[in-house]
């Protein structure tokens, strides 16, 4: 029979044994719970570099589709610098712009915007009226002078359209272009259009996405 010191000693062994193995799985803890830190954390880290490099992603994804339809429709994005956003009164001709159409620049006052809608052929406002509203997020498609009744129906039907969650005819002007400009058709946005010298129904998506991407985009958000 073991005697009571034996007994003791073995019972200090058991414990040691115990606390040596309470101790490595606790470190084993510890270590699994650095690990994973430094897992989240990277995980986090890439997140955040995708979210900067995507820049907001659903904007640029739009603006490559645009330009896949505009390719398409044999139709030309463009954006310019801004020509300034001044009030003058005098009236204002596209020899004071450096785009044609215009996209940004000088326009008429407050009181003289051009007002949402469909214009009458004939009735159009005048340029620096149509500037001021592409200042407030407006788009506005254009058709030159002689454009057929058909093509005018189907740019009707296309403003007519819902703009993403929007109503139809958000924010939108359709009328003819007073300017001269190269197109037979075009969509203008606050520094920005697209041209189509020819109108083809590939040109509706084109100009439709257009107005998609680059609306209430403006240095005004005028309701």
């Amino acid at each position: 029979m073991a005697s009571r010191q034996e007994e003791k000693e073995q019972r200090k062994r058991e414990r040691e044994e115990r606390e040596r193995a309470a101790a490595k799985d606790a470190k084993r803890k510890r270590l699994l719970q650095v690990i994973g830190g430094v897992a989240i954390g990277a995980v986090v880290v890439i997140a955040v570099v995708l979210v900067i490099a995507g820049g907001g992603g659903g904007d640029k994804a739009d603006q490559g589709d645009l330009r896949n339809l505009a390719a398409a429709a044999g139709c030309t994005v463009r954006e310019f610098p801004s020509e300034g956003q001044e009030h003058v009164t005098k009236k204002l001709t596209a020899a004071d712009y450096k785009t044609n159409p215009p996209t940004s620049g000088d326009h008429a006052p407050p009181d003289q915007v051009a007002q949402d809608g469909l214009y009458a052929t004939g009735n159009e406002p005048d340029i620096g009226r149509w500037v001021h509203t592409l200042e407030h997020g407006r788009i506005i498609f254009q058709y030159k002078p002689g454009t057929s009744k058909t093509t005018i129906s189907k740019l009707m039907e296309l403003y007519n359209r819902p703009v993403l969650d929007s109503p139809a005819g958000y924010h939108s002007v359709l009328m003819q272009n007073n300017s001269k400009m190269p197109f037979e058709v075009a969509a203008v946005a606050w520094q920005a259009y697209i041209g189509c010298e020819k109108f083809t129904p590939a040109a509706i998506p084109a100009l439709d996405s257009f107005r998609e991407v680059f609306v209430d985009t403006a240095p005004e958000q005028i309701p």
